[in-house]
């Protein structure tokens, strides 16, 4: 039980202080990959929607406090994405990471498309195809690649637990 809450609780202080200090020296392409974004996926897919849902808010709201113009914009859009991917719960498969994969992707995509809606259409900046190239595509690929080792590891870290599941 206190390894269900902890383990999130440092996976989120870890991604958070590498995707803040260490990624931001290492920057591909101008992107730096969303690792608590990757996480909030990654806890929704592998424990559900309310384990999404709370993750989302807690990595979003780190990042609010850091970085937000409005405090609670991250925090609604990784709540969201957390929600959403946690009815992929049902389909888990531990040995194939390509729906892992999509949803990464495909998860960066939005938050990407939410935060473009957010901070620059609304104020008139209707740039898309510019943003897309220059910023999309990079930080995708980038959150993908390193998506997928964060993946692994909490995957790692959580099959103690389905063992014990399905043993009882």
């Amino acid at each position: 039980m206190i390894k269900k809450r902890i383990l999130p609780v440092v996976m989120i202080l870890a991604a958070f202080l590498l995707q803040t200090t260490v990624f931001q020296s290492i920057k591909l392409a101008g992107a730096v990959p969303n690792l608590l974004l990757v996480l909030t996926i990654t806890y929704g897919y592998l424990r559900g929607r309310t384990s999404g849902l709370v993750i989302g808010f807690f990595s979003g709201l780190l990042l609010d406090c850091l970085y937000g113009s409005v405090i609670g914009l991250y925090a609604f859009i990784f709540m969201t994405i957390g929600f959403v991917v946690g009815f992929c719960k049902k389909i888990y498969f531990t040995d194939s990471l390509i729906l892992p994969v999509v949803l990464i992707a495909s998860s960066d995509f939005v938050y990407c498309f939410y935060y473009y809606i957010t901070e620059f259409l609304m104020r008139g900046r209707l740039h898309l195809g510019f943003y897309f190239i220059h910023k999309f595509l990079p930080e995708i690929l980038y959150t993908t690649l390193a998506g997928v080792l964060l993946f692994e590891l909490a995957a790692h870290l959580e099959k103690p637990k389905e063992r014990k599941r399905k043993e009882i």
